[in-house]
């Protein structure tokens, strides 16, 4: 798990503190609400009917615990998206705003990026309970950190209500859209939810400046996140938008593929006191960001130019016996690569740096088919070095590729008889300080652990990092 240099600023943690004690809620009955409501928000979620902020308890668990995780998770991605000009006019709508979540998120971002105005944030809620707790948030912000040229406007609007959306259409274009916590919580009771989440995302499509972003951050279970996914399908197959980030393409979700795969981010990050109290209270062990995300925009702009050779790492690092593996995710599937710990060396040590929601690179392979046992094939791959590139809020770190040999090999595909092409002997054995990666074919028969005679295609990758630096 990356670490990431999130850390809430310190007129952040004074606001929200004298917003906590301003609702007197005692110590044993905040840890207690912290306790109900993450019940409510992973294990029950079906309970969570009606405005639960409207609680003095539950807006306290929330605020003092709650807030400061989803703000941060935010703020991450607001470092992840294009840049925007701080001497520019930024129109931000926080759909689903609860107590100014995303409102918050922003503005603590615009004044430490050093931007004193231009930033216009409009938040939406159905609870006037929520949004009132939002202005006093942003008043005592924009007090503490002497700010005076930024606005905030609300908004009590049910987003589940069709035709919400015209409400705050007099407001647009907007160049930030965010909907944190809220997709998953609205039409639950549909019979088709993906149909009326996705065409909520539409709606706002077009309150959404010709460069703008969509920012829609949803918890990282498997239920939430699937139907997530779900919403990207469909929002892609009525090409009405692009992917920005994660997904490093346009085709079907491939973690949709198998019922029990879903995508998520994880982050690693210091808490503040306050959080580490309550979870040694608790016992929980908040340690890091999870969240699943999407940010779409109308432009076509992408994090990194879309190539069948660039990845996104979408699992941990795994240390099996023997080898370390992670999962891979791009327009060409989802496979699963390994490095064998005899092969591990300095040149190849970025390897071991591998984490989730890295963007990694592999070009110019060379194929070798053979026979195995069953059907079981494997492929291959020699060369001399890999670029592998590593995300660090917009930072890219490149390295630079060169192929030993190009030799093609003819058609590729699962060996049906003797070996149908030989690998040259300059090359048929991997360098001494290569990387050896496995690249596993994804089935539902595979990743269910299903008996089936029909091996999965099993393909191999031997590659030398020039560097191992990564930042």
């Amino acid at each position: 798990m990356r670490s990431h240099n999130v850390t809430l600023s310190s007129p952040l943690l004074s606001v929200i503190e004298d917003v906590v004690k301003s609702e007197g809620v005692s110590r044993e009955r905040l840890s207690s609400a912290v306790l109900e409501l993450s019940r409510l928000f992973t294990k029950e979620r079906s309970a969570l009917i009606g405005p639960y902020l409207e609680s003095p308890a539950f807006a306290a668990a929330y605020l003092n615990y709650f807030l400061p995780v989803n703000l941060s998770k935010i703020q991450v991605l607001l470092d992840e998206m294009p840049v925007h000009q701080a001497d520019e006019p930024f129109w931000v709508l926080d759909i689903g705003s609860g107590p100014g979540t995303g409102a918050l998120a922003v503005l603590d971002w615009w004044h430490r990026r050093g931007s004193l105005s231009g930033l216009s944030v409009v938040a939406v809620d159905r609870s006037m309970t929520a949004l009132h707790q939002a202005e006093s948030l942003w008043s005592k912000y924009c007090r503490t950190a002497d700010l005076t040229g930024s606005s905030l406007q609300t908004s009590k609007v049910d987003v589940a209500r069709t035709g919400c959306v015209k409400e705050v259409e007099p407001r647009a274009p907007f160049n930030l859209i965010i909907l944190a916590n809220c997709l998953n919580e609205i039409h639950a009771d549909a019979t088709d939810l993906i149909a009326m989440r996705s065409r909520l995302v539409m709606e706002l499509l077009a309150l959404l400046a010709p460069q703008g972003t969509i920012m829609v951050v949803e918890p990282a279970l498997r239920e939430t996140s699937r139907a997530l996914h779900q919403v990207r399908d469909r929002l892609l197959q009525e090409k009405r938008c692009t992917v920005y980030s994660p997904c490093l393409h346009e085709n079907n979700c491939p973690a949709l593929i198998n019922p029990y795969d879903w995508c998520h981010e994880e982050r690693a990050w210091e808490p503040p006191v306050s959080i580490q109290e309550i979870d040694g209270e608790v016992g929980f062990i908040k340690d890091a960001l999870k969240f699943s995300y999407l940010l779409f925009r109308k432009d076509g702009k992408t994090i990194v130019d879309r190539r069948p050779d660039v990845y996104r790492v979408v699992s941990e690092l795994r240390e099996l016996k023997g080898e370390k593996r992670a999962w891979l995710c791009n327009e060409t599937g989802r496979p699963e690569i390994g490095r064998q710990d005899r092969l591990a060396s300095p040149q190849n040590a970025a390897f071991d740096e591998w984490h989730r929601g890295a963007i990694v690179q592999i070009e110019k392979i060379i194929h070798k088919e053979r026979r195995g046992k069953g059907t079981r094939w494997s492929q291959q791959i020699y060369c001399l070095r890999v670029p592998w590139l590593f995300m660090n809020t917009r930072e890219s770190l490149f390295y630079t590729s060169k192929l030993i040999q190009n030799v093609d090999h003819g058609a590729t595909g699962p060996s049906t008889g003797r070996e149908s092409v030989v690998l040259p002997l300059s090359i048929a054995r991997p360098h001494e300080n290569s990387i050896s990666i496995h690249f596993v074919s994804v089935s539902s028969d595979h990743r269910s652990g299903g008996n089936s005679k029909s091996r999965i295609p099993h393909h191999a990758c031997c590659a030398e990092l020039e560097h191992s630096r990564i930042r």
